[in-house]
């Protein structure tokens, strides 16, 4: 009896030390994000936990706001800033404490009897009592912290994805900003322009040189061009504010400078076979659609080995009978009749072959997001190209002999109205192909950094005919 005791009470102690062998903290993971981030995308992200080193990441940011904001100052501000990100880091937390119960086996169970002849008085006649461990719990601790480990990688996969999805929006957030400022200094050259026509033409007016029509004209494109402007600052100040929560800034914060045009479109053409291949061989998302199909592997095993026989039971049992105590080991066994674990592989091997079938779909889809997304920049690049060598001039030339012909009385004020209006429209479609460019440009390089991105908006905007074309066709 004391044999058998001592055996089990070894194995049992066996057990419990490989179970608690020490397991990845959530810390080591942070730093494993960290890596993966500033090797994907030269930028740097903290987790913020309310420890001096917190009062350092303030002390980053201060100093970023205090000069004039670059696309690259904006992303690095809110990876250090924006709470929902931190939020986000607390995955790790929950998938570390996942990987911890992993290794935990389950509490052992007490039981105990008292037996009374001819009812509850007295003292029992009988004492059955013992205590017992789920053995088959036990066998699947390797396992399941196999199953553990996989979703806790791929946890930190996910982690890193959410980064790169903030970067992202934030980049494209900013180009926008730099759009409607750009716009909101077009309108506002406009109607000083305007203001200035406008000045001139009622004191032409008022000393008859011009007719009433012609002087309510020019005030008319006067006062449309202030409700533009005013449209121009309101759409300036919603897209300043989207920057502020992205990069989770209030009070004096928001106070913080941005270079008020968009940058040039570059020269270079994109490589459109080379782009497939590295998105490919960087996806973070064919990554985690890998772990996943590795995990659904996993459980499959785990549902294989408890198939017949779900739980075990191993122990030691004692009964007092007449003052005297006999005692040995305990066993118990669910006794496969009605369920033998069918429904559960059944559901195992679907979701393996999900996991499989979405495997391929990501990867078809990765390869079509990076040739779409090469596509789009390169077309976004010509168009904006286009806008500025040919269309811009053009339409400014046009003004230009309209206003020659309009002070020689050889056209009236509409048509040299129309020419202002071309003009300005123009300009604007400049700063929308401009716009378009570089968030084209951020997709691009999210995918080539290995972030699926949504491209359908940029794309449809390359789907179009050429702004400007179909309209100078007319001729004049």
């Amino acid at each position: 009896m004391n044999r058998s005791m001592t055996r089990l009470g070894l194995l049992v102690g066996l057990v419990l030390i490989l179970g608690g062998c020490a397991t990845v903290t959530r810390e080591a993971a942070f730093e494993d994000v960290q890596v993966n981030v500033q090797e994907r995308t030269g930028q740097d992200v903290r987790w913020r936990q309310g420890t001096a080193a917190d009062e350092k990441v303030d002390q980053q940011v201060r100093e970023l706001l205090a000069g004039e904001l670059s696309a690259d100052a904006a992303v690095q501000i809110a990876l250090l800033n924006n709470p929902r990100l931190q939020a986000r880091y607390e995955e790790l937390g929950l998938a570390q404490a996942s990987l911890v119960q992993a290794g935990l086996l389950s509490n052992p169970v007490f039981h105990a009897a008292l037996l009374y002849e001819g009812g509850v008085g007295g003292s029992p006649e009988m004492i059955d009592a013992g205590i017992s461990l789920n053995f088959l719990n036990v066998l699947m601790v390797p396992l399941r912290k196999q199953l553990a480990e996989a979703e806790f990688e791929n946890a930190k996969l996910r982690v890193t994805g959410a980064v790169m999805d903030l970067a992202s929006e934030v980049r494209a957030a900013f180009y926008g900003l730099q759009a409607e400022e750009q716009r909101l200094g077009m309108f506002r050259q406009i109607v000083a322009g305007m203001e200035a026509a406008h000045d001139f033409a009622r004191r032409l007016h008022a000393a008859g040189n011009i007719s009433d029509l012609a002087y309510a004209g020019e005030q008319a494109a006067y006062e449309s061009a202030k409700v533009d402007l005013a449209a121009a600052e309101t759409a300036a100040a919603s897209a300043r504010e989207r920057m502020n929560v992205l990069m989770g800034l209030w009070g004096g914060d928001t106070q913080w400078t941005v270079a008020p045009r968009l940058p040039d479109v570059p020269g270079e053409e994109t490589d459109v076979e080379a782009v497939e291949k590295r998105a490919v061989e960087r996806s973070i998302d064919l990554q985690i659609a890998r772990g996943n199909l590795e995990r659904a592997a996993r459980q499959l095993g785990i549902t294989d080995s408890t198939r017949i026989v779900s739980d075990l039971e191993l122990g030691i049992a004692g009964e007092r009978e007449e003052g005297h105590w006999t005692r040995g080991p305990s066993f118990g066994f669910n006794i496969p009749i009605f369920d033998v674990g069918q429904g559960r592989r059944g559901a195992s091997q679907a979701a393996m072959r999900r996991s499989q079938q979405e495997y391929l779909a990501t990867a078809v889809e990765v390869r079509s997001a990076a040739r779409r997304a090469a596509y789009v920049v390169e077309s976004a690049r010509r168009r904006a190209a286009h806008l500025r060598d040919v269309v811009v001039p053009l339409r400014s030339r046009i003004l230009s002999e309209s206003m020659l012909h309009y002070n020689a009385m050889q056209v009236g004020l509409p048509q040299l109205l129309l020419a202002r209006q071309q003009e300005i429209d123009a300009g604007g479609r400049y700063v929308d192909a401009l716009r378009d460019y570089w968030l084209a440009r951020g997709g691009l390089d999210q995918i080539l950094n290995g972030r699926l991105v949504d491209t359908g908006g940029a794309m449809a905007g390359a789907g179009a005919p050429m702004p400007g074309m179909q309209a100078e066709s007319g001729g004049h």
